[in-house]
């Protein structure tokens, strides 16, 4: 199996995506759309939902109700990632030892998570 993407910049650093039926617009600059970073953890956050609901099941956590997300990622003096932090809310209220049994397993999920450098997993606070 496999995930294909076909991108196409007809001039400038503006690059439209084509996903399935979908299209979505990432601008490097940021003017056009979100720029490639936020497009990035937004995907990370966004993988991250499913992972947390899951490993709160898993965990016997049961359900989280909504899921709030606000993410942070903090650049180098290179203006590349040099973080990310998930600072999450639920509805559900999780004691310390829960809420970390979670956060463990939805790591050991979450696609994106997998897929990024060790350096730039998330820290995350739930």
């Amino acid at each position: 199996m496999s995930k294909n993407v076909t991108t196409t910049s007809e001039e400038g650093y503006v690059a439209t995506n084509q996903i399935r039926d979908f299209e979505v617009t990432i601008d490097s600059g940021g003017e056009e759309g979100p720029d490639t970073l936020e497009s990035l953890l937004a995907a990370y956050a966004s993988c991250y939902v499913p992972a947390l609901r899951v490993g709160a099941k898993q965990r016997d956590a049961g359900e989280l109700g909504e899921i709030v997300i606000d993410v942070t990622g903090e650049l180098n003096d290179d203006d590349k990632l040099e973080s990310v932090a998930f600072d999450v809310e639920t509805d559900a209220d999780l004691d310390g030892d829960t809420a970390a049994n979670v956060v463990e397993r939805a790591n050991e999920l979450c696609k994106v998570h997998d897929a990024v450098k060790p350096s730039l997993e998330a820290d995350v606070s739930l």
